[in-house]
């Protein structure tokens, strides 16, 4: 097992036009998958939006681009009809932080900061930001674009920590944990973000049923994805390989580089790109209804006290206002909920 010397770091150029690039990959005739994702301009276009409102310190910025990046590489490894939804849930000075992922890699994300954030960068993990007495939880949600009424999202949660309770203090390693509990698949992770990149690398075990299509592969024989659980010696060489790319590596090196430096000797087959980009699914409707929900006292409450009502998107930062006018519409059967205010941007 070996990498190909590193003479030295390959720069990109700078940020392009479009949102990033995601590559999938097999290894040809191992039961072993891969996906490499490079978040640019879809990942500057969050941070600019949020500049904004302020911003976020950089320990969260680093915590939400990784979040980014692995959302999208869950979403591009599923064949799912609707929103892929990650969620970190805690009692620390980040109280949550969300990144949603829809079918054709249009992604958002936010994260609600409450308290002090540590300073230094790496000392701010898991544990530090979201997870200070233990109480942190990671929940992955599916949301399907065609839900019949009635029908709930699936949703799957793990806490913030291992089988022995011992914290972990890696997004990495909370989502390699979650594969385990839900899928029973070997799963190796390598996540980085900065204020130019969110980028990631998966390296995952195929499913036992889905051995069978690879080039001299067979039937599963009753074996289960669980029995498989650490014993593929091919998925712990390549698991292996992947472990040493460095966070440094992930941020800079273009695809074929990287590629070419981590698995020289295996024979990839690699699938046309696709290109994840920055999009927010809010609209002035949506506001209306969640409006219309919270009852016509209380948007006559603000209404008295502010002379308007404005609801600002956590995601993407437009603000929505409605006059009196506007909010008298919100419980008219007549009239449109939209209301005819625009947005200020």
């Amino acid at each position: 097992m070996a990498r190909a010397k590193q003479p030295g770091l390959a720069m990109l150029p700078a940020d392009p036009i479009d949102g990033g690039e995601l590559h999938k990959f097999l290894f040809e005739g191992l039961p072993v998958r891969g996906i490499l994702v490079r978040l640019t301009g879809a990942w500057t276009e969050m941070l600019a939006r949020r500049e904004a409102a302020g911003g976020y310190p950089e320990p969260v910025r680093r915590l939400l681009g990784e979040m980014s990046a692995a959302a999208t590489l869950m979403q591009a490894n599923i064949k799912f009809n609707g929103a892929l939804i990650l969620q970190m849930q805690g009692d620390g000075p980040v109280r949550m932080a969300v990144a949603e992922v829809q079918p054709e890699l249009a992604l958002r994300a936010t994260a609600t900061v409450v308290g002090e954030v540590p300073t230094e960068v790496e000392s701010s993990g898991i544990a530090e930001l979201l997870n200070v007495h233990g109480q942190g939880r990671c929940a992955i949600t599916l949301d399907p674009t065609d839900r019949k009424p009635g029908q709930t999202p699936y949703q799957g949660v793990v806490p913030l920590h291992g089988d022995q309770r011992e914290p972990l203090h890696a997004l990495s390693e909370v989502l390699e944990h979650y594969m385990l509990q839900s899928e029973q698949l070997d799963t190796r992770l390598v996540l980085a973000a900065d204020d130019r990149v969110a980028a990631g690398l998966l390296i995952q075990r195929l499913p036992v049923q889905g051995e069978k299509n690879l080039e001299g592969g067979t039937a599963s024989g009753g074996r289960s994805n669980e029995d498989e659980i650490g014993l593929n010696e091919h998925y712990q060489r390549i698991a292996m390989l992947a472990a040493t790319l460095k966070r440094e590596e992930l941020l800079t090196l273009n695809v074929d580089t990287l590629l070419r430096r981590l698995f020289w000797e295996e024979d990839l087959r690699r699938f046309e790109p696709q290109h994840p980009r920055f999009a927010c699914t809010c609209s002035r409707e949506r506001v209306a209804r969640m409006l219309n929900s919270l009852g016509r006292d209380e948007v006559d409450s603000v209404l008295a006290e502010r002379g308007h009502v404005e609801v600002g998107c956590e995601f993407c930062g437009i603000q929505y206002l409605f006059d009196p006018i506007d909010a008298a519409a919100l419980f008219s059967p007549v009239v449109s909920q939209a209301g005819g205010s625009g947005t200020v941007q």
